[in-house]
Formats: structure tokens, sequence, C-alpha cells
């Protein structure tokens, strides 16, 4: 097979071996593909352009990482929002009206900070793999689950309760697992085969098979993209959200992957992978310049009517990176005193530009929801579909059973 084998092993099951990459017969750039690679090509160009024009990119990053998490999140099962994930860094932990699962939310977050970081000093590796799994599942559902350690038993991917002779795909054994990833770290490091969109698309689909992880190979397999992407240098900034469009197309996602498994049908994964980055590029630009265009009305309307333009900028700036705050924030962030805080964000509220969300007359907080809104409606745009599939391990090394992240 061109992917890969199933090999029978010694228990009777039937696990998958994959063929190191390149594939061979080589990749057929059809018109199509060569096509979509160059309109995907553009797109993300067009996006990283707008990036290089933004006033202070690290105003907004924080917002696509946020947003990226809960898509990326949601794509296993959790419920949590934007809103919840503000909430949370806010409060420093989780509170009685958010979901339990906030925290994993936010342990994306800080996983993927901690690669982009790490990139600096280390080339993606096996290595920084594993740091970034310990980082992921750190504090949070399937921390027993060894953290930060490739899985030392048999793993089966399937509906929820079933077991390893009804999987739905069952990833290499230990053994053989071990020297497809020494082999996928050789890839990683090949920068001449094939262009980077292509060598990403590639990555995450053997990322995927080869499933390493006892849990969070989904969530780690769509850092990947984005750390191929900033180490490429093709983007500057992770503003790219490619969750968004495998969450929209969840069942066609799985397919495409059991069918390069299955068929060896690369192309039709990697067109399918290209489609993604020309749509969610394109929405990220538009979100980037509508940004710079709500920045632009606000700005205007600040210095217009702001007794103070300058305080008030600044605190506009600060909403860009932090939408949710409460005046105590706003206080240590511009290093003003409690009473020119509040004064500060009751004149945004009069003005429109915040508003305030709790009711109370202490500890209130103030959210930018214009700001808000762009993010949270792609993320309402992404529709929730069929359950997805889980990762079990075998029954000897079972304690419990979680989904896959």
């Amino acid at each position: 097979m061109r992917a890969g084998r199933y090999i029978k092993q010694t228990a009777g099951y039937r696990a998958f071996i994959p063929a190191p990459l390149s594939p061979s017969p080589a990749l057929k750039y059809d018109g199509e593909l060569t096509r979509l690679l160059s309109d995907a090509d553009r797109a993300l160009g067009r996006l990283d352009g707008v990036a290089s024009v933004l006033p202070n990119p690290d105003l907004f990053v924080a917002m696509y990482v946020r947003h990226e998490a809960v898509l990326s999140s949601q794509i296993e099962g959790t419920q949590s929002t934007l809103e919840d994930v503000l909430q949370f860094e806010i409060e420093g932990g989780v509170t009685t009206d958010q979901p339990r699962d906030v925290e994993e939310v936010v342990n994306y977050i800080a996983a993927m900070k901690y690669g982009l970081n790490r990139l600096k000093s280390l080339p993606l590796s096996k290595r920084l793999l594993r740091e970034i799994h310990k980082k992921l599942l750190q504090g949070v559902r399937g921390n027993e689950r060894q953290p930060g350690h490739f899985r030392d038993t048999q793993n089966w991917i399937g509906p929820q309760g079933c077991t390893l002779d009804q999987a739905e795909f069952v990833p290499p054994p230990p053994h053989d697992m071990q020297t497809a990833l020494d082999d996928f770290e050789k890839f990683l490091h090949d920068r001449t085969s094939f262009p980077t969109l292509i060598h990403c698309a590639l990555s995450h689909a053997q990322f995927e098979t080869i499933h390493p992880f006892l849990d969070g190979n989904g969530r780690v397999g769509r850092l990947l993209i984005t750390l191929l992407m900033c180490e490429r240098n093709i983007l500057t900034q992770p503003l790219l959200y490619l969750s968004y469009f495998f969450k929209a197309h969840r069942a066609q996602y799985y397919d495409r992957l059991m069918a390069v498994r299955n068929d060896g049908d690369w192309e039709a994964w990697v067109k399918f992978f290209l489609r993604g980055v020309f749509e969610v590029s394109q929405g990220a630009t538009e979100t980037a310049r509508a940004i710079l265009e709500l920045r632009e009305k606000h700005r205007e309307l600040i210095a217009s009517r702001f007794s103070n333009s300058v305080n008030g900028l600044l605190v506009l700036d600060y909403l860009f990176q932090q939408p949710v705050v409460s005046v105590n924030m706003v206080k240590k962030q511009l290093e003003r005193s409690f009473g020119t805080a509040s004064k500060l964000i009751e004149e945004l509220v009069k003005m429109g530009v915040v508003i305030e969300t709790t009711g109370r007359v202490r500890n209130r907080r103030f959210q930018y929801q214009e700001y808000l809104d762009m993010f949270e409606r792609q993320i309402l745009r992404a529709p929730a579909q069929s359950a997805p599939l889980q990762t079990t391990r075998s029954p000897k090394a079972r304690r419990v059973k979680r989904k896959t992240k």
C-alpha cells in the first residue's frame, strides 16, 4: 500500500504500519491540486501581509490563539467558549458557572505559546512534540496518560466503548511506532522535497496516523500545523486557525485521513487541506481588516470625546489584547490610580465602546463586545457534527477511557 499496510498482530488484530514519507508513487500534481496550492499560497500571503501592517501584532495575536484553542478543543467535544476562557484568565481558575473543560482550552493556549517560543532554540522534533504534549495535558483530563511521553502500549480509535477488534483504526504498535516516529522526524526537517503547505498537509496526516500519545493526538497534530508554518516563515504570526475548517467539515476530515490509510489517496487529503488553508486564510484576513477598521473608528471616537485621550487610547490597545477587563486590571496595566482607571472605563461605557456584564456594584466586568463578536461569529458558524472518535489504550494499561484531543 502507498501509505502503509495493515499487519496482523499476534493478538489477532490488524494494526496499520505507515510507510515513510514521501509518498511512493510520488504525489500527483494534477491541475486541481496545482490550482488549490496557488490559491492557498496567495490567500496565506494576503493574511501575512495584513498581519505585517497591524500597528502592534502582539495586541491581536492573543485573541487569534485563544480562538484556535477554543475551536481545536471543541472538535474533541469540549463545551467552553471564548468568553469562558477570558473569564478563566481573569479569575485565575474555574468558577461555578463555567464548564470544567475550560482548563483544557487554556492549556492549549499555553502549549501553543510554549511551542512558538521554543522554536527559537529547538527545531520541530520528537523532543519538542513531547514537551508540547506535557504542557497540553498538565493538570487536566488525560494527565494520567503519560504527558510528555510517547505511548508504550497499543491504542485504537473508534466509537466510545468499542473494543480493539471493533476499532475503526489501529495505529502502529509501540515498536513500529518508534520507527515511524524516527522517519517522521526526518521528514519534518526536509525543507526541499515539497512546497511548505503540502509538507504541512503530509506531516499532519502522518502524525495522526502514527497517533504516538495515549491522549491529545488531535490537538498536538493541529498545533503542529501552526508551528510548521511559523518555523518555515510563511506566517510571521499564528493567525491561521485551521481548526475552524476541520470542525466545520469534521466528517470529511476523518474520511480523508482514512482514505490515505486505506487507499493511499494522498492527493484527496492534500486538496482538502489546501481548501482549508484558502478558506480560513480569507476569513482571517477579513477579520484582521475588520479589526483595523474597528481600532481606527474607536481611536477617532476617543480622540474627539475623551477627557484624556492618551489614557483612553492606552485602554483601547489593552482591550484588543484583553477584551474582558475589570477596573483593577486597567489600573494595573496603565499604572494609574483606581479612581482614574474607573473614570476611564466609565467614559468608554458611555461611548458604547465597552459594556458592563455583571450587573453588580462591585467586582464588575467590562467587555469589548464588538471585538469579541468578530471571533464568536466564526466559532458559531463552525457547526457541531457527529461525536468525535475516541482513542482507547490496551486493557493492561487502561484505567479510564478518554476522548482523543
